[in-house]
């Protein structure tokens, strides 16, 4: 099976520096899954161990615009489970919903490109429990170890990532 750190590395999905992250924390690393899975095969191989991870027990597979999406469109057509993108924000033009696709009745599967405190990927889960959608997992490609799966777990939702990262891989990097 190949390692999926060790090939976000040698793609230059690992990029060094001062960012603030979507938390709002400031870290002296970046992981860039949406980079990264313009390559076919990095997305290829993604998918391959998403499948593995999970199987085909979901009747839908959701994300958050946009480090999610081409994750859950390459899953959905791995394991033929049609997918909903979650909108960041209601539009205000168009069709206004903040999903995009149909819903399922069943168990969904949530997917996230990278889970730092969780909090973004909650917030897809509360959406998705407000309008009555059974959730209990979900999964990333990496986990940065920073009190995301704790806050899942505390909302009873099981997470999984192919990546659990420690800070001691970036300290002096």
């Amino acid at each position: 099976m190949v390692d999926i750190y060790d090939m976000l590395v040698k793609a230059g999905a690992i990029k060094h520096g001062k960012f603030k992250l979507t938390s709002g924390k400031i870290s002296d690393f970046y992981v860039d899954i949406k980079e990264a899975v313009t390559d076919p095969k990095i997305l290829t191989i993604i998918t391959e161990q998403f499948s593995q991870l999970v199987g085909k027990e979901f009747s839908c597979i959701v994300g958050m615009e946009l480090g999610a999406v081409p994750l859950i469109v390459a899953l959905s057509l791995k394991l033929d489970i049609p997918y909903v993108i979650v909108r960041k924000e209601k539009r205000e033009h168009g069709i206004t919903d903040r999903f995009v696709g149909k819903l399922k009745e069943g168990h969904v599967l949530v997917v996230d490109d990278v889970i730092t405190t969780g909090k973004s990927v909650a917030e897809t889960v509360q959406l998705l429990k407000e309008i009555k959608v059974s959730v209990d997992r979900v999964i990333a490609v990496v986990d940065r170890n920073e009190g995301g799966n704790e806050l899942l777990s505390n909302m009873n939702i099981k997470m999984d990532s192919l990546v659990k990262l420690r800070i001691d891989q970036h300290v002096g990097t």
